[in-house]
């Protein structure tokens, strides 16, 4: 049985989306769980892809989640975000790499912290 495709998966659509392009240049930087964050406000003639991403970015927001509210598959939102990417217009961080940046306890600290709140 063959799946009928939204009006949101036209292929037609989605190959005018991307340019006719079918993978992002900088695709590895864009994992499901990537924190995407606007550095500027969309500009006249942008692409309304683009500006709505700059838009509802202005607070951190997955690629996953970037791409359920579009109703785009990943892949596409994955070009659309490396656009943006080249341009400086977002920023892209993983969550495990803003963790490191953030010095983490130790877990010997995180043990004694424990143990001092079992004696409480």
């Amino acid at each position: 049985m063959t799946r009928r495709l939204g009006p949101d998966e036209d292929p037609d659509r989605l190959y005018t989306v991307t340019g006719g392009r079918s993978r992002a240049v900088d695709a590895e930087v864009f994992d499901l769980v990537t924190l995407i964050v606007s550095e500027s406000a969309p500009t006249p003639g942008m692409q309304s892809e683009h500006v709505r991403i700059l838009r509802m970015c202005e607070h951190p927001l997955s690629v996953v989640e970037i791409s359920a509210a579009l109703k785009l598959p990943v892949g596409v939102v994955r070009i659309l975000l490396s656009d943006l990417l080249d341009t400086g217009r977002i920023t892209a961080r993983h969550p495990r790499t803003a963790a490191r940046d953030h010095q983490l306890p130790g877990a010997d600290l995180l043990k004694e912290v424990l143990d001092a709140l079992h004696r409480l």
